[in-house]
């Protein structure tokens, strides 16, 4: 497994400075961008997320999350935000991500699974396809209601993402409805190299509840730790 993403707890969805310094300091160590969306309104602007992409100190990083699909305007916008992490959820070609690993070698690429879009069988031959050029897939749900593949609140079918991460040759993140109440289930049942909350952790106003990421990060660590211990 790469190290980089081994026991990884990412929250997407950063919607200022304050909010950053929150997840940080509850142990977050991914924090995500949502930015050029298909479907959803971006949190902050461009500008702002730079502010704070750049003022993140390891092992805190920021990762842009967006559905851009071609190499030079995804190679921009991370150089732009100071951002040395992607997660593309657009359906984006094998052509771009080499034409990414070219332009920018040191950029790490996270590729979503989107789980009901895809049938298994697609989802393991875009696994097939593009292994050679990220580092590791998402896995998410769909939701055919308003067409959106991400920051849905839906589970899925965690067996779906289980047969991924022993499939997957690369780190399989999994993504979709996880909440302080469902993450430690979920990571023994599929047993994932990291998790990613994003509306599973917010309160009545829209920002994210220090109780609830605290929370979210102790049943994580906790799962994690029993999978080791079992090994």
């Amino acid at each position: 497994m790469n190290a980089e993403f081994d026991e990884l707890v990412q929250v997407a969805g950063v919607i200022d400075q304050a909010e950053a310094d929150m997840l940080v300091r509850s142990g977050v160590r991914y924090l995500g961008f949502p930015l050029r969306l298909a479907v959803h309104r971006e949190d902050l602007s461009e500008q702002a997320a730079a502010s704070i992409i750049r003022g993140l100190r390891p092992p805190a990083r920021g990762v842009l999350i967006t559905y851009l699909g071609h190499a030079a305007e995804v190679v921009e916008l991370c150089d732009a935000l100071g951002a040395s992490v992607v997660q593309l959820h657009g359906d984006i070609d094998a052509s771009e991500l080499r034409k990414i690993r070219q332009r920018h070698p040191r950029l790490a690429i996270i590729k979503s699974l989107v789980i009901g879009l895809h049938s298994a069988e697609k989802l393991l031959e875009i696994v097939e396809r593009t292994a050679p050029l990220v580092d590791a897939y998402i896995t998410d749900t769909f939701d055919p209601r308003t067409g959106a593949t991400g920051a849905t609140g839906k589970t899925h079918d965690w067996r779906a993402s289980e047969q991924l991460v022993l499939q997957s040759p690369r780190p399989v993140i999994l993504a979709g409805g996880l909440h302080p109440g469902n993450v430690r289930a979920a990571i023994l049942e599929v047993r994932p190299a990291g998790v990613d909350a994003h509306t599973g952790l917010e309160d009545a106003s829209g920002r994210k509840s220090e109780e609830k990421v605290r929370q979210f990060v102790v049943e994580a660590q906790s799962a994690f730790r029993m999978i080791r211990e079992r090994s």
